[in-house]
C-alpha cells in the first residue's frame, strides 16, 4: 500500500495537481553541459528608457546622486527592425546603466527588458537560456558593436543579453546592485529553479516572512529570496500583486555607504523621494525617481 500511494503522489505532483513544498536553502544541481557565461555584475546594466528632452537631465542626476561618468552618446539602431535612439553608459560605483531616447517609435518588445547581461559566448548563452527555461522573444541580432537577443523568464521577467565583438573593460564595482523581480506564489519555483542553473548562481537567503514594509504594507510579511552569481545580485519579492505605488515600479537598488547623503544629492539633482527612509533587514532604504521617470530604490547597512 506504502508503494502504490507513493506512486500515486508521484503521479499527482508531475501532473501538477498536488502542491510540492518549495524550499532553496540548497541551489538546484547545475545542468550537465550548461556553461556559465557571466562575466561580471559591472557589465550588467539597467536599462532606462527617457524621453530624448529628459535625456541629459536624467544621466546628469545620476551622476549627481552616486558619482561616476558618462560614455560618449551616439544615436544608433540598437533593435533589429528600423529604429533611432540616443545611447549613452553611465559608470557609477554601485552600479551601470544604459540609457536610451528613442527618436522614433520603439519596436516591440524593446522598452520591456529591464536589464542587460553581458555573456561571453552569444550561441552558447541563448543556447543555455532555453535550456534552462528561458524563452528567447528575440533572436540573436547584430548591433553596432556586437549581437544581442532578449529572453523571458518565468513570471515575465525580459532582460537582454549582449556580446561585444572587442569585449569592454570596465572598472570593478565598489557595490553590486540587486536585480528586483517581483513575482507571484505561482511563477516563483520555475524562476528561481530556472535562474539559478542558468546562472550557475545560488540562494543565499530564503525568508518566508519578511516585513512587509519592504513592499509598502507594514501590516503584512511576504517571501523574499536572494540569489547571487557572476552576474551579480537577483532579489525575488513573491507577492499576490497588491503593491501600493510605487513598490514593483523599481527594477534595481543599489547600494550606497550613507543613505541621508546620497538623498541630499539626489534631491539636490531634482530626485523626488517618494518612500522616504525605512528600516529593515539590516539596512536603511528609500523609494525615488530620477527626472525622466525612473523609479530605483536606494540602500545603506546600518552600522552594528
Amino acid at each position: 500500500m506504502k508503494t502504490i500511494r507513493a506512486a500515486w503522489v508521484a503521479a499527482m505532483i508531475a501532473g501538477g495537481l498536488a502542491a510540492v513544498p518549495v524550499a532553496f536553502a540548497k541551489p538546484p544541481a547545475i545542468a550537465a553541459g550548461t556553461p556559465s557565461v557571466a562575466v561580471g555584475p559591472q557589465y550588467d546594466t539597467t536599462h532606462v528608457y527617457v524621453s530624448p528632452e529628459d535625456y541629459d537631465r536624467f544621466t546628469d542626476s545620476v551622476v549627481a546622486t552616486f558619482g561616476g561618468s558618462k560614455s560618449k552618446q551616439g544615436v544608433f539602431q540598437v533593435t533589429p527592425t528600423p529604429s533611432q535612439t540616443m545611447s549613452q553608459l553611465v559608470f557609477t560605483p554601485v552600479g551601470t546603466i544604459s540609457v536610451f531616447g528613442f527618436k522614433t517609435p520603439i519596436p516591440y518588445p524593446f522598452g520591456t527588458e529591464r536589464t542587460g547581461y553581458l555573456v561571453t559566448d552569444m550561441d552558447a548563452a541563448v543556447k543555455a537560456a532555453r535550456a534552462n527555461g528561458a524563452d528567447v522573444i528575440v533572436d540573436p541580432f547584430p548591433d553596432p558593436i556586437g549581437r544581442d537577443a532578449i529572453i523571458q523568464w518565468p513570471g515575465g521577467m525580459n532582460m537582454q543579453l549582449y556580446w561585444h565583438t572587442q569585449a569592454p573593460h570596465y572598472d570593478a564595482l565598489q557595490t553590486v546592485p540587486e536585480n528586483r523581480v517581483y513575482v507571484s506564489p505561482q511563477n516563483l519555483h520555475k524562476l528561481v529553479h530556472d535562474f539559478v542553473k542558468f546562472s550557475h548562481g545560488k540562494v543565499v537567503s530564503d525568508v518566508p516572512a519578511a516585513p512587509g514594509i519592504e513592499i509598502g504594507r507594514p501590516s503584512d510579511t511576504y517571501r523574499r529570496i536572494r540569489i547571487e552569481s557572476g552576474f551579480g545580485k537577483m532579489t525575488v519579492l513573491v507577492t499576490d500583486g497588491h503593491l501600493p505605488y510605487p513598490f514593483g515600479r523599481e527594477t534595481t537598488g543599489y547600494e550606497v555607504s550613507n543613505l541621508d547623503e546620497t538623498l541630499q544629492k539626489a534631491k539636490a539633482a531634482g530626485v523626488s523621494v517618494l518612500v522616504p527612509p525605512f528600516t529593515s533587514d539590516g539596512r536603511e532604504a528609500a523609494i525615488v525617481r530620477f527626472p525622466g521617470g525612473y523609479i530605483a530604490e536606494i540602500h545603506a547597512g546600518m552600522a552594528k
